[in-house]
């Protein structure tokens, strides 16, 4: 019996082995995919315009995120203060009616929910406002 049970734990540690890995793998792959794969595609790809509003009350947050989108291949075209210091949650706001650009953002940045707020502007498709919640962003920073 103590047979059996010696193959079962070098089974089971196998099995975390492999998990592991793949975990391991997974990360990996999500890293150091190439940074055009956040360019939107479809009929033209484009990079995206994106507003970075620091509404987290902490300084250094809005540029922090900002360096990162770059990295990412995202084209920032401001950085500055909300119109409040208090936000609870990092939110990114659509600004255009395709919301792809603004999910390409969000997937980014590890997940952000997104609102829709369309408006006619040259300014930027998307903008970025940062919360409270800031250590949650993926930024790579």
């Amino acid at each position: 019996m103590a047979a059996t049970g010696g193959r079962g734990g070098v089974l089971a540690l196998g099995v975390l082995g492999a998990l592991v890995l793949a975990l391991l793998v997974s990360w990996g792959y999500a890293r150091l995919q190439p940074k055009d794969a956040m360019r939107v595609s479809g009929p033209a790809r484009r990079v995206v315009r994106v507003q970075v509003l620091n509404g987290s009350g902490e300084g250094g947050v809005g540029a922090r995120v900002a360096s990162a989108l770059r990295e990412g291949g995202f084209h920032v075209v401001e950085v500055s203060n909300a119109d409040r210091p208090d936000y609870f949650a990092t939110m990114v706001v659509a600004r255009t009616a395709d919301v792809s650009a603004a999910d390409a953002v969000a997937r980014y940045l590890g997940g952000l929910p997104v609102l829709r707020q369309a408006w006619t502007s040259d300014h930027a498709e998307v903008t970025v406002v940062i919360g409270g919640d800031r250590s949650r962003l993926r930024t790579g920073l």
